[in-house]
């Protein structure tokens, strides 16, 4: 499993490190989660997950200080010798140098942050979950319509990226064309964005490559975006059953993960542009209670009744 290496941490988090002899490029975070050793400095080491980033606070800072008194350090040596990503200071608490040497002698680097303990371990773990999530890269074009994120789908050449661009002109935004990296941050959130080479580019077949950003401004793009609604684009069958009142939704599945899907069926004279909007507002009004295909159906079914008892 690939991980997050530690510079890159040390770049996002703005962190000072204070054994810089260490090369800190190969070293790699492989878990989100983070931990305060306060058992471990007792001496307690039962289920220390080691490959976590290490936080001290105030309070394990006061305890080593009492126990660096005593000319004691085998404690922060321990942990250090279970060979733990790295050890991070925060308050801006000033470490004092035989915590400094101790991290020089056993290879694991000693980071220091002036962000208060619970800050900087919320950021963490929230920058890291997302960092070490699991990813896939899938055909498709993410647009921001009225904020919900929707992934429009089909086979090559049935005009996904045309149709991208005429929402762009309709003010929405752009966040991938082509290729979408979906991140699965939770059971209930997927994120997506473009890859670096692709961000904020179109391809349409006839002109070429265009930069939306370029022609629409940064109001016409956005580099991030959770997958709130899929609409697969297919040719039209004049065979097939199509949907036509919606009472029951359709899913489709990214990493575990169920996302409403909606099959719209391509002919001309479709305005597959306005039908997707159509469908993040629609999609959106469901989000917040309410139901149009259910409305029409009680309004049927109440009709139907009151013909009834009127007979």
């Amino acid at each position: 499993m690939s991980g997050v290496t530690l510079d890159k941490l040390i770049d996002k988090m703005k962190l000072r490190n204070m054994t810089p002899a260490i090369d800190v490029s190969g070293i790699e975070l492989k878990v989100y989660d983070v931990n305060r050793p306060a058992l471990q400095l007792s001496g307690f080491f039962d289920y220390f997950d080691m490959h976590r980033m290490q936080i001290i606070g105030h309070v394990e800072h006061t305890f080593i200080e009492q126990r660096l008194e005593n000319h004691g350090l085998e404690e922060i040596k321990t942990i250090m010798a279970h060979g733990v990503p790295c050890i991070v200071y925060c308050r801006g608490i000033e470490i004092s140098d035989e915590i400094i040497a101790a991290g020089n002698e056993m290879g694991v680097p000693v980071l220091s942050t002036t962000e208060t303990t619970s800050s900087f371990m919320a950021e963490a773990i929230r920058w890291l979950r997302v960092e070490l999530a699991p990813r896939i890269s899938i055909h498709g074009v993410l647009v921001d319509i009225y904020g919900e994120g929707v992934l429009i789908m089909g086979e090559s050449g049935i005009g996904k990226s045309e149709v991208a661009l005429e929402l762009i002109h309709r003010g929405h935004r752009l966040v991938s064309d082509d290729v979408v990296e979906i991140i699965k941050v939770s059971d209930e959130t997927l994120i997506g964005t473009a890859p670096d080479i692709t961000r904020h580019f179109i391809e349409l077949r006839g002109i070429g490559i265009v930069d939306a950003k370029a022609l629409f401004g940064v109001e016409g793009v956005k580099n991030t975006q959770s997958i709130d609604l899929v609409i697969k684009l297919e040719e039209w069958n004049k065979d097939s059953d199509y949907d036509r009142m919606g009472l029951e939704e359709q899913y489709t599945d990214f990493l575990g993960n169920k996302v409403v899907c909606h099959s719209i069926p391509i002919r001309p004279g479709r305005n597959v542009a306005i039908i997707c909007e159509s469908a993040a507002v629609n999609f959106r009004q469901k989000k917040m209670g309410y139901d149009a295909a259910k409305e029409m159906y009680n309004r049927v079914m109440n009709n139907m009744l009151q013909s009834r008892d009127g007979e």
